[in-house]
């Protein structure tokens, strides 16, 4: 393709999304990211009905995002070193495979070590599977590319995040930890057809393991530059609320309609990954920070319409905003991050964006447990929606971003 055509492709859009790397990291990010939300809701609720409580079922998403947070910073050395399939399989395992010891024996504190294994998993599998999707968009249509990345994600939590709840209602809970376990075995086959380039020595002296041109960016510096402030602070503030969601909703809504609990993570999970994708064919149009304040505000909306927990049509509502809304703020907020870097600084916003979307979900989670014990499950959404109100501000201000100028 001649500079011409290429330019020709890039606006027109015309560039192939689904080559056969990316079809692979999508099979890969489907069996991870299955998963991590077959288990997600369930082992709140076994550390719950185990005799843990609320600050139970918090602390166990609070320790699986804390070991997310505390791995995810290492990975880009990990993946110059190694390579992607071998730092991307060892991701899937961790993911999976601890799972299986809670069929042999049950304790609080062996489930948190499960939790902070998986943790560790899932932060090497999002920030490689993240940087990838990166990599391998086509001229023009990176947002898009990302979109599409982020079904393969929304996929398995519209399938897992319910039938993991139904089934471990039906079945009991060692055969969903099973289950987990031979999911990301299942994905392994696909690894071996990702990129598997290492960084040379050189390049790792350099803080370039990517191999481009560009100035070196380590995760420090891309956190600190103000022009990713504003979109992390709101990705921050929608975890939050995310988190309290996919712990706390199947244990706020216990005692009430049957399956509402289902069927409400259901809907949820089936808006997000469309609202992702949509999201991205916008941002690649019209740019990606036009959306955010309309996206916060729909998930501000959905988590205050969980108020009224005793009505199945709002809470039904209420997740189709949420859902609509948190799809389109992933995409966003880490389409715009990575239009304000240079090429060599992918690995390092895919770390800030994973940690601030991790760290959101277990302080969310945590804080949410420690706060229903003193307020209740109403009391304690409309709180977490008034931090998304908050947010507002600042989303309010990035819409006006020019590249290049922090306004």
């Amino acid at each position: 393709m001649n500079a011409r055509a290429g330019r020709t492709a890039a606006a027109t859009g015309t560039s192939r999304l689904l080559t056969r790397p990316m079809l692979l990291l999508l099979v890969a990010s489907v069996g991870g990211m299955g998963g991590f939300y077959l288990l997600l809701s369930v082992i709140p609720l076994y550390a719950a009905t185990a005799g843990g409580g609320g600050v139970g079922a918090g602390l166990t998403t609070g320790a699986m995002m804390l070991a997310t947070v505390l791995a995810e910073p290492a990975v880009p050395w990990f993946l110059a070193r190694f390579g992607h399939r071998a730092v991307v399989g060892a991701g899937l395992l961790l993911l999976g495979l601890p799972s299986a010891v809670l069929c042999l024996w049950s304790s609080f504190p062996l489930t948190l070590g499960v939790c902070l294994a998986r943790g560790v998993g899932l932060g090497i599998v999002v920030v490689a599977g993240t940087t990838l999707a990166a990599q391998l968009a086509p001229p023009g249509r990176r947002s898009e590319s990302l979109g599409l990345y982020g079904v393969s994600l929304g996929v398995p939590s519209v399938l897992g995040l319910p039938a993991g709840v139904w089934l471990s209602d039906r079945l009991g809970f060692e055969p969903v930890f099973l289950m987990t376990a031979a999911l990301t075995l299942l994905a392994l086959p696909a690894v071996a057809g990702l990129p598997g380039r290492r960084a040379t020595r050189a390049e790792r002296r350099s803080g370039d393991p990517d191999g481009r041109s560009g100035a070196p960016d380590g995760p420090l510096s891309a956190a600190v530059n103000r022009s990713l402030v504003r979109p992390t602070l709101t990705l921050g503030a929608a975890t939050v609320a995310a988190g309290v969601l996919v712990t706390f909703l199947p244990l706020a809504l216990l005692g009430g309609p049957s399956h509402l609990a289902v069927v409400a993570l259901l809907v949820q999970a089936s808006v997000a990954p469309v609202a992702r994708w949509g999201a991205g064919w916008w941002g690649d149009r019209h740019g990606s920070s036009s959306l955010l304040l309309p996206a916060v505000l729909a998930v501000a909306l959905g988590t205050a319409g969980l108020v009224r927990l005793e009505s199945p049509v709002v809470v039904i509502v209420s997740m189709i905003l949420f859902g609509a809304g948190f799809g389109a703020v992933q995409n966003l907020t880490l389409a715009t991050m990575f239009e304000r870097v240079p090429r060599s600084g992918f690995g390092r916003v895919s770390v800030v964006w994973n940690l601030a979307f991790d760290a959101g979900m277990g302080l969310g989670a945590v804080g949410f447990g420690l706060l229903i014990d003193r307020t209740g499950y109403p009391w304690g959404f409309a709180v977490t929606a008034a931090l998304l109100l908050a947010v507002l501000v600042p989303a309010w201000h990035d819409r006006r971003y020019v590249k290049g100028e922090a306004t």
